[in-house]
């Protein structure tokens, strides 16, 4: 039986090859794209709603679906503030997964990352981990939280620094071998394989999956 999705962040670096994914797939019968501008992109699957975040409750009718795939995510350069980086890390997602939940969505997909931790000092890994507890507390059939490493790929904004870290990774993988392997950074295409095959096995409890986990199920 075909399912309805509803990915939330499918122009990112993940989300933009997940979107192809499941529209591409015959997993789902029907995808609706949250995003903040146009996607470029027609298919018959589709139903792109481009909305303001603040305003989600007005659009809790087009959650009515079985899985949702949350790939929302930024960096303090681009928020320029915690405070905005926090509503978009933190509070979209669980906002998204409570209207998921009240119209009956099954599956809650979520990318978070590695080092997540509600309690650590370093601000980006408290947030996601504050993400991952709370998103936890909710009574989903499914809970799956991918944490993966350094994201590699062509992204479509222009982030320098994550550039050049990702090509030095690339270039000195092979140092990351044993106890150092999970540090491992990974390709964006892999973790969008991964979430899909997770949404295909649809895993009825709440799961972790490290990075490298993340670049195991894919394979």
């Amino acid at each position: 039986m075909k399912k309805r999705a509803l990915i939330v962040g499918g122009s990112g670096l993940v989300g933009h090859r997940l979107l192809h994914l499941l529209l591409e797939g015959q997993h789902y019968e029907a995808v609706v794209a949250i995003v903040r501008t146009p996607l470029q992109l027609e298919h018959p699957k589709l139903t792109e709603l481009i909305i303001d975040f603040d305003e989600l409750e007005q659009y809790e009718q087009y959650f009515n679906v079985d899985d949702v795939f949350c790939c929302l995510g930024t960096t303090i350069k681009k928020a320029k503030t915690q405070e905005a980086m926090y509503k978009i890390d933190v509070e979209y997602p669980l906002t998204i997964a409570r209207l998921a939940l009240q119209q009956g969505a099954r599956h809650f997909l979520f990318i978070s990352a590695m080092g997540a931790n509600p309690d650590s000092r370093i601000f980006y890994s408290r947030i996601k981990g504050i993400a991952e507890r709370e998103l936890c507390q909710m009574p989903f059939e499914s809970i799956s939280i991918l944490r993966p490493s350094l994201l590699l790929g062509d992204r479509q904004e222009c982030r320098p620094a994550e550039r050049w870290g990702g090509a030095s990774f690339k270039a000195l993988s092979f140092l990351f071998t044993g106890p150092l392997r999970k540090y491992r950074a990974i390709e964006a295409e892999t973790v969008a394989q991964s979430m899909y095959l997770i949404a295909k096995d649809d895993p009825k409890r709440i799961a972790i999956y490290s990075s490298q986990q993340i670049e195991q199920y894919a394979k």
